[in-house]
């Protein structure tokens, strides 16, 4: 087997996997997890450009992990708030982490998969997730990904990691997966 081949294995792991969280009950707006620990957080979301900080707050994503395949998934996922292509604070993490290895293993080649909740026509669906691809992809760079290296598409709401049709199940399918590029 080729050192490529070996380190993109190591780089990007298993696929995603869903997991399961419960939904609140209270009436204001809920926090997403940490991506590093997956407990509630009540960090205020910032943009990576400015750091300037959202009056949305992230809503809840998935806060359980059943196996180890399931958390090595959620590190190459980017969870985005309703209607936003902009990357939260809490979320920069995950995108400096696959920049960094992307960043050393320039023979690995990624996809960012943009997608959407079901709310929301195709086209406009199909372009908000075009923009989620193109803000992780353009956050990569930043920690030294060569731009040959990505390719941002969108699957807009066509592959939902949740099937259910309240905010938990939305959450869950506002997001940006960074796979493993099919090919050379």
């Amino acid at each position: 087997m080729s050192r490529p081949l070996i380190v993109s294995a190591l780089v990007l792991g298993p696929l995603l996997l869903a997991a399961c969280s419960s939904t609140p009950t209270t009436a204001t707006a809920p926090v997403a997890p940490t991506p590093a620990t997956g407990a509630q957080g009540s960090r205020p979301a910032a943009t990576p450009a400015t750091g300037a900080t959202s009056s949305v707050a992230p809503q809840t994503v998935p806060a359980t992990r059943s196996d180890a395949n399931a958390s090595a998934g959620a590190d190459r996922s980017v969870y985005f708030s309703f209607d936003e292509a902009a990357i939260s604070g809490q979320w920069m993490p995950v995108v400096e982490r696959q920049g960094q290895q992307l960043s050393r293993s320039a023979a690995v080649k990624v996809r960012v998969e943009g997608h959407c909740d079901e709310r929301g026509g195709t086209e406009y669906n199909l372009a908000l997730g075009q923009r989620r691809a193109d803000a992780v992809k353009k956050a990569l760079q930043i920690y030294g990904v060569k731009p040959a290296q990505i390719e941002a598409v969108s699957f807009g709401k066509e592959k939902p990691k949740a099937l259910g049709h309240d905010e938990q199940a939305w959450a869950q399918n506002r997001r940006a997966d960074i796979v493993a590029a099919a090919g050379k």
